[in-house]
């Protein structure tokens, strides 16, 4: 079931993108600074198709349903409280990889949102931080590690963990470390609020995959592109790099600053030498 949280997070985190931007496949820039034909990273395309196959099949006979059981029998205000418990949980990540990043500012944002979600809002039932203006900033160790400079590797989709990268699949190691289900004393309770988390966020998406299944032709390819451009994105906190946007990875000069391109000299007019007046 933890694998199935990732997977369904992950389907989330693409659709909503794909659906609101209407992404393209991710294009190489080469050199000369001008875009050819659009190669998205994926390599292992042959097999992540297959992958995809199961984790659909996976999905559909068993987490959609219970899903959709969960979202008609429970009441909103329930759900909502699940929500806000299991979000305010992991944003005590989220504002650690801040840190990590050195976004000092925003990271103890962050730890002041789950302060006050936890003493004011029943322990994260309820969300008085986006109330007052403290919005969720989620980051994670792969964002962490890109941040760091390490590169994403091409795309790979993970039996029931879904859509990835080589850099984000080593994240989701220590993303675990530090789930909600990493707080339970046993492994019963873990799997517990695993299946909890799984069918809380599913629930949430039904609506966004039902829209997907209409306006995707190639649901794989959709979602490939909507996930590797929300990655970008994240890791720029939105404002990838204009010289570099369909580039994997930046690539900035020494100092870390990226410089405008140099204009060429203007060399001044020819002018006519005078000639001398006819006599």
């Amino acid at each position: 079931m933890t694998a199935a949280f990732a997977s369904a997070r992950s389907l989330a985190l693409a659709a909503a993108v794909a659906l609101l931007t209407g992404c393209a496949s991710v294009p190489t820039a080469p050199a000369g600074g001008q875009v050819a034909a659009t190669v998205p990273s994926d390599p292992w395309e042959n097999w992540n198709r297959k992958v995809y196959s199961f984790n659909d099949a996976v999905d559909n006979a068993v987490v959609k349903p219970v899903a959709t059981a969960y979202r008609d029998v429970v009441p909103q205000l329930v759900r909502t409280g699940v929500s806000n418990f299991l979000g305010n949980i992991g944003d005590v990540w989220s504002a650690a990889n801040h840190l990590l990043q050195g976004k000092v500012g925003s990271g103890l944002e962050m730890g002041f949102r789950v302060l006050t979600n936890t003493l004011m809002g029943l322990g994260g039932v309820l969300d008085p931080a986006t109330e007052i203006g403290m919005q969720r900033r989620s980051e994670d160790f792969g964002q962490t590690l890109g941040v760091w400079g390490v590169g994403q590797g091409p795309y790979v989709m993970l039996p029931l963990l879904g859509p990835s990268t080589v850099r984000d699949s080593f994240g989701l190691v220590a993303d675990r470390q530090f789930s909600a289900s990493s707080l339970a004393s046993t492994d019963a309770g873990s799997t517990a609020i695993t299946t909890l988390q799984v069918v809380s966020l599913r629930a949430s998406l039904l609506d966004a995959t039902r829209m997907l299944d209409q306006v995707a032709l190639d649901r794989y390819s959709f979602l490939r592109d909507a996930y590797l451009q929300r990655r970008r994105d994240a890791l720029y906190d939105g404002a990838p790099p204009f010289e570099d946007e369909f580039a994997d990875e930046p690539v900035t000069p020494a100092g870390g600053k990226t410089e405008p391109p140099a204009k060429p000299a203007v060399q001044p007019a020819a002018t006519a030498a005078p000639t001398a007046p006819k006599k």
